[in-house]
């Protein structure tokens, strides 16, 4: 409640927020083992940041001065970006960064606003980060002047990354609702993990030149930048870190405004999620060119929840990603010997991403699976539903692995070995795919309907999860041994034998988890039906 004089009710201000969420974070953990113990590794892991982040950020009073100033401006632009990225991965996992949570409230603009704000610094992540960057007031400040100084140019780099990160997430809280929104996150956060290693594999090439003149070039680039001048401002101390720390805290109060203006707008706007979406009728090529029946449509299903599922799309973009990165990385070691193996090994590794993908093949079907209990009679028709499954996952994977066993024997040096390594990751992909059918039987578990694309388990079920992931991962690593291995050795006749022998195994897979599926049906049920 708002309050009003002489009524006695509370007033809202910032501490009712910070009290809110901390009520909240101990009601989630009360009763939860697995909550619990997830909450203490975040705490580790927190803990384990602030103290590496403070000691390193203070041993740059170890370092020349230039050096020290080019690291601090490159750490702050890091952090910077860092949080301006990270709750956009955290969208619908963390009810706090939505602010159609608080559209009801009776309350004004400006308190929730300046609410949001105190629940944002309030957990462990922003305290880890405050004592990280606090370090780079020991390892740079001169003088007490300077440590005053620093204190300000911290305090103003932290309510920055907190300001940027409510106004990027409040913005695009309407579209990140949407479907659409959802798979332009997940691709767009699979490229900053791609973008990340960049500047690694450059290094590895050569390409870079010396590291202290890179750094030095990058932060040369970053200087006027305001996390730039705020690292700048720490190690002046002098006229221009008033000017630098007042053109920040400036900087701040626009970014604070046009917060509370996008705040204001996302209260009033339509909520697009909730709209109704327009349906066309197609039966999809697998179904004009297949017999009607059971096998075309459990294909053509699985062809539109890879199509309109972000959760199944970000496992798709993550396997090519890491290939092209293997495939570049392998290829640019200096004195490597070139051979078809450099080829087939990234291939290889991308068709067995891939298959992991069918792990858990009823897990996207949720409580929906019960409908198969009414068409499904016989462990046939399970095996049937499987080889749907396989077929709609093979018609991507199939025309993929071309394009990447291409690009990888480009990079190689010789396209001729793009052969080998597209028959041996067709082979490995057959593999994974038996393999997982058996998991996904044997090891199922729910997948939340979450906003979110990056999320894994219900809660209690991780354990099961990782399970199910390193077990394939094993599994088929073991079973393509036979066929890859000797290929990786130089016995290139033995890729001819990859794709039959990976059709064996899958469809050996599929019989045996069509017969586990049959008679364990009521536990697969119950297991993908948990509330996440």
């Amino acid at each position: 409640m708002t309050g009003a004089p002489g009524t006695g009710a509370a007033r809202v201000g910032p501490a009712i927020f910070v009290r809110l969420k901390l009520r909240l974070i101990a009601g989630n953990l009360r009763g939860d083992t697995t909550r619990l113990l997830g909450f203490i590794f975040t705490m580790l892991a927190a803990i384990v940041v602030a103290s590496f982040g403070f000691l390193a950020m203070a041993a740059l009073r170890l370092a020349p001065a230039d050096v020290a100033a080019d690291v601090a401006i490159v750490t702050f632009t890091a952090v910077l970006v860092g949080w301006a990225i990270v709750p956009l991965l955290a969208f619908g996992l963390d009810d706090t960064l939505d602010p159609s949570r608080l559209a009801l409230l009776p309350l004004r603009t400006g308190q929730l606003a300046a609410g949001m704000f105190a629940s944002s610094v309030t957990g462990v992540w922003p305290l880890a980060t405050l004592i990280a960057v606090t370090g780079a007031i020991v390892g740079l400040a001169d003088g007490v002047g300077g440590v005053l100084l620093g204190v300000v140019a911290v305090l103003l780099q932290f309510a920055l990354c907190i300001v940027t990160s409510r106004l990027i997430t409040t913005s695009l809280s309407g579209v990140l609702r949407t479907r659409r929104g959802r798979d332009v996150l997940a691709i767009s956060a699979i490229l900053v993990v791609v973008a990340a290693q960049l500047p690694n594999l450059l290094l590895n090439r050569g390409i870079g030149g010396d590291p202290l003149a890179v750094l030095h070039g990058l932060a040369s680039a970053l200087r006027w930048t305001p996390p730039g001048m705020a690292a700048h401002a720490i190690t002046d101390g002098g006229v221009l870190a008033l000017a630098e720390l007042a053109a920040l805290a400036l900087l701040v109060v626009v970014l604070g405004r046009l917060w509370i203006a996008a705040l204001s707008r996302a209260l009033v706007t339509t909520d697009a999620s909730t709209e109704g979406a327009s349906v066309r009728n197609s039966r999809g090529l697998l179904a004009r060119v297949l017999p009607d029946g059971q096998l075309a449509a459990v294909a053509t299903k699985e062809l539109k929840y890879a199509r309109r599922d972000p959760r199944g799309r970000v496992g798709w973009f993550a396997a090519i990603a890491v290939t092209g990165i293997m495939a570049f990385s392998l290829n640019g070691q200096e004195g490597g010997t070139p051979g078809p193996a450099l080829a087939i090994g990234p291939a290889c590794i991308g068709a067995l991403m891939i298959s992991l993908q069918s792990c858990n093949s009823f897990g996207i079907d949720g409580r929906s699976l019960w409908m198969n209990s009414m068409a499904y009679g016989t462990a046939r028709d399970w095996r049937t539903d499987l080889a749907g499954r396989h077929l709609a996952v093979a018609t991507i994977a199939v025309p993929a692995l071309t394009v990447l066993s291409v690009i990888a024997g480009l990079l190689a040096g010789n396209v001729g070995w793009a052969f080998p390594a597209m028959i041996s990751s067709w082979g490995v992909l057959g593999v994974g795919l038996g393999v997982g059918a058996v998991t996904s039987v044997l090891l199922p578990y729910t997948v939340p309907e979450r906003l979110n694309a990056f999320t894994g388990a219900a809660p209690g079920q991780g354990g099961i999860a990782f399970a199910a992931s390193f077990g394939a991962m094993i599994g088929t690593a073991l079973l393509t041994l036979p066929v890859v291995l000797p290929e990786l050795l130089g016995f290139g006749w033995a890729g001819v034998l990859a794709l039959p022998y990976g059709i064996l195994i899958s469809w050996g897979g599929r019989r045996l988890a069509g017969n586990l599926g049959f008679t364990r049906y009521p536990e697969i049920l119950g297991a993908i039906s948990r509330p996440a």
